[in-house]
C-alpha cells in the first residue's frame, strides 16, 4: 500500500551525514532510515489537535457542507492562552484544523467563498489561522494545520475541477503562515454532501488517484521541505496508528516499511464526546490515569501522540478539559523527572568499539549509543546503578538513525542473590493491542523508543538487558528506569455553563414498554448487547408509559469491534399519543467507523409520551443495530 518516496541520493546523503557525525568507522546503517525531520518529529512525542470551525456552532462532527459561515462568531477567541496552556502543560505543539468536512475556511482563502470572510467575527477581516500562527511564533511553539481533502460543500468535489481549489488551499497554508511543521490530510474519501446545492453521494474511489497525493507531496516539498506530511496515501512521512481512542495498534510496532521509512501517529480527543465541542461535555472528560494508559500505549509503542482539546462556541477551551490535561502534564513531566539508571556503569557482553560501551546507555546524551561487535545479534549489558531504587517503568531507545533492528528483548533485574525478569522476550507472532500490556507487557521492537510499565515496583542495584532477536547488531542509545507517579486528580472546575443540568437528565426507563424486535436491549445498560434488525430502515417504539418534556438523545453504536449495521443517519420523533408523530431530530451520526462512541444530539425541549427511534442508514451492508439509546428529559 505504502510507496516509496526517499531517493537514492536523499539516502546517500543521510548516510555520509551519519558517518561525518559518528566517525568513518561507525555501525552501518540497517535497513530504511527515518529523514531528519522524521527524527526530530519522533522526539515531539505528543501534541494538540484543535478542532474548531462551524460545527462548533451546529453540534456535529462532521458538518452536511450547507452549514451558514454568519454561525461562527466567538466572542472570547484567545489563541495565545490557548497555546500557553498546551505549552504549560508540557505539549511540544499544536495543529489546527484549518478546513474540515464541510468545506469551511477558517482563513480569507482565494479558493472558495465558503470562508471566514462570511462570518460576522471581526468583521468578516478574522483569520484564526493566523491568530493560532502568530501565537505559536509567539512561544516559539511548532504549528502545523490540517486541511481536509474532502469537501463536501465545493460543487466541484468529485470532479477534475476540486483539485485546483484543493491545491490552492494547501499552496495558501505553507506560503502565508509561516513554518509548518506538520500537514494533515485525513482519509475520509466522499460520502453525501451538499456540494453546491446538488446535495447527493460522491464517491471518489481511489484517493491516491484521484487527488493525486504524489503531485500533492511534489508541492509541499517545494513550498516547505521540512514539513512533516500525514497521509497522502502512505507517499507523507507519517501515517495513521489505528485508532482514534489514542494507541497504536498492535505492538510491537516496526517504523520501516519495506524501502521507506514510515512512522506513525495515535491520536485521540480529551473529551468522550467528540473531536469538537459539545454542550454538556464537561462531565465527560477523560481523566489523567486514562491519558496515562493512552500515552503509555502510543508514545510507549514507538508512535507519536496528537492530543485534541475543542473550544467552545466563544474560542475558550473547556475548563474541566484543561483540567484533566494539567494534571496529566504534570503527571508526564513527574514520571520522566528521574531516571534511576542515569549515570549507571555499563558492562557489555561486546562493544564495536571505545565510542560505543554500555557507558552511552546510560549518559544522558540521546546521540549517543551502545553497539555489541559487528555480527552480534544477540548481545547483553549489565548496569549497575549509583545506588538501590526503586522503580516500576522501563524505557528503551535505539539509535534510529541507523535503523530499527530490534525484533524481541528481555529485562532482568538483580534481586535476593539472583537475576529476575521484570520484562519478559516477546515472542515471533504475538500481538499486544489496545490497552492490552500496558502493565507487564512483554519485550518486542524498540525503535524510537518502548515503556514497559511493570506488574509491581522493582527494587534493585543491578539491570541486565538481553537483546534476544534483532535483524542486525542493535545500537541502543537509552536504558531508563523510572517510577510511575500516583495519579494527580484534576481540581474542581467552576461550571462553563455546558454541565448538564437537571433539565437534560438521561430518563429513568422503569416500566417503558418497547415496540420492536430486541428493542429493549437498546435500554438494558450493556454495552455488549444490542437491538438489531435485518433491514435498513429500521425502527422502534417505546412508551414511556407518562410525559415527559425531552431535549434530546444520546446513540451508542455497538461496542464489539464490528462495524455492520452501526446507524450512519437518523431519525428521531415524539408523540404525546402513539399515534400522531412530529419529527425533532434527523441527520447523521459522522466518523462511526474510526470513532464509534457515543453521539449526544439536542433539540428544543418537547414534551412527549412516546418516541420512534429510525436507523435510515447504517455501514456496511443490510441490517441496523443500537447498543444503547439513552432519552434525555426533565
Amino acid at each position: 500500500m505504502f510507496r516509496g518516496f526517499i531517493v537514492k541520493g536523499i539516502l546517500a546523503a543521510l548516510v555520509c551525514g551519519i558517518s561525518m557525525a559518528w566517525g568513518n568507522n561507525a555501525p552501518a546503517p540497517y535497513g530504511p532510515l527515518p529523514t531528519e525531520q522524521q527524527v526530530k518529529w519522533l522526539r515531539m512525542e505528543w501534541y494538540a489537535f484543535v478542532h474548531f470551525g462551524l460545527n462548533t456552532y451546529t453540534d456535529r462532527e462532521w458538518g452536511y457542507g450547507d452549514e451558514k459561515p454568519e454561525l461562527f462568531n466567538p466572542a472570547d477567541f484567545d489563541a495565545e492562552a490557548i497555546v500557553r496552556t498546551f505549552k504549560e502543560a508540557g505539549m511540544n505543539g499544536m495543529i489546527y484544523t484549518a478546513k474540515h468536512h464541510d468545506g469551511f475556511c477558517t482563513w480569507p482563502t482565494k479558493s472558495t467563498g465558503h470562508n471566514i470572510t462570511k462570518s460576522p467575527w471581526k468583521g468578516g477581516k478574522g483569520d484564526v489561522v493566523r491568530e493560532f500562527a502568530t501565537a505559536c511564533q509567539k512561544y516559539g511553539f511548532p504549528f502545523g494545520t490540517y486541511l481536509s481533502p474532502w469537501d463536501r460543500n465545493c460543487a466541484e468535489y468529485g470532479r477534475k475541477g476540486y483539485l485546483k481549489v484543493y491545491y490552492k488551499q494547501i499552496e495558501e497554508l505553507l506560503t502565508n503562515y509561516g513554518p509548518i511543521f506538520e500537514i494533515w490530510f485525513d482519509g475520509a474519501m466522499g460520502g453525501d454532501g451538499y456540494y453546491g446545492g446538488a446535495r447527493e453521494g460522491r464517491n471518489i474511489g481511489n484517493a491516491d488517484d484521484y487527488y493525486n497525493y504524489a503531485q500533492v507531496v511534489r508541492n509541499i516539498r517545494k513550498l516547505q521541505k521540512k514539513c512533516i506530511i500525514w497521509g497522502a496515501a502512505g507517499r507523507g512521512d507519517v501515517t495513521w496508528a489505528g485508532s482514534e481512542k489514542g494507541y497504536a495498534r498492535h505492538y510491537p510496532l516496526w517504523n520501516a516499511n519495506k524501502n521507506k521509512w514510515l512512522s506513525l501517529e495515535a491520536d485521540t480527543p480529551i473529551n468522550h464526546r467528540g473531536w469538537f465541542w459539545h454542550p454538556g461535555q464537561g462531565g465527560h472528560v477523560k481523566d489523567p490515569e486514562h491519558l496515562m494508559q493512552v500515552y503509555l500505549s502510543s508514545v510507549g509503542r514507538g508512535a507519536n501522540l496528537i492530543l485534541n482539546l475543542a473550544p467552545d462556541r466563544d474560542g475558550r477551551l473547556d475548563p474541566a478539559d484543561v483540567a484533566a490535561l494539567r494534571a496529566f502534564g504534570q503527571m508526564r513531566r513527574e514520571l520522566l523527572a528521574n531516571d534511576f539508571a542515569l549515570k549507571g556503569k555499563g558492562k557489555a557482553s561486546s562493544s564495536y568499539g571505545t565510542k560505543y560501551t554500555a557507558s552511552r546507555l546510560t549518559d544522558g546524551n540521546i546521540e549517543s549509543y551502545w553497539c555489541p561487535k559487528r555480527d552480534d545479534k544477540t548481545p547483553s549489558v549489565e548496569i549497575t546503578l549509583a545506588s538501590p531504587a526503586t522503580f516500576d517503568v522501563v524505557r528503551l531507545r535505539e539509535q534510529i538513525r541507523l535503523g530499527q533492528r530490534v525484533e524481541a528483548f528481555q529485562v532482568e533485574a538483580w534481586v535476593d542473590g539472583a537475576w529476575k525478569t521484570i520484562v519478559e522476550p516477546g515472542k515471533p507472532g504475538e500481538i499486544e493491542d489496545h490497552f492490552d500490556g500496558i502493565r507487564g507487557g512483554k519485550g518486542h521492537t524498540i525503535g524510537n523508543q518502548v515503556l514497559r510499565w511493570l506488574e509491581e515496583p522493582v527494587t534493585t542495584d543491578k539491570v541486565r538487558l538481553t537483546i534476544t532477536r534483532s535483524k542486525a547488531a542493535p545500537c541502543i542509545s537509552e536504558f531508563s528506569l523510572l517510577a510511575m507517579p500516583g495519579v494527580t486528580q484534576p481540581e474542581p472546575v467552576p461550571s462553563d455553563g455546558s454541565a448538564e443540568t437537571d433539565a437534560a437528565q438521561p430518563l429513568p426507563k422503569k416500566g417503558w414498554k418497547f415496540r420492536g424486535k430486541t428493542s429493549s436491549l437498546a435500554f438494558d445498560g450493556k454495552e455488549d448487547t444490542m437491538w438489531q434488525s435485518r433491514k435498513t430502515p429500521a425502527r422502534f417504539v417505546v412508551d414511556m408509559q407518562q410525559e415527559h418534556e425531552i431535549s434530546g438523545f444520546a446513540y451508542l453504536p455497538r461496542q464489539d469491534g464490528e462495524t455492520q449495521g452501526m446507524t450512519s443517519r437518523y431519525r428521531l420523533e415524539l408523540s404525546a399519543d402513539g399515534q400522531n408523530w412530529e419529527m425533532v431530530s434527523e441527520g447523521e451520526f459522522g466518523n462511526l467507523r474510526a470513532n464509534p462512541v457515543e453521539q449526544v444530539i439536542s433539540f428544543t425541549p418537547q414534551k412527549a409520551r412516546y418516541f420512534r427511534f429510525t436507523s435510515t442508514a447504517a455501514l456496511d451492508g443490510t441490517g441496523s443495530s443500537a447498543a444503547e439509546i439513552r432519552i434525555y428529559g426533565k
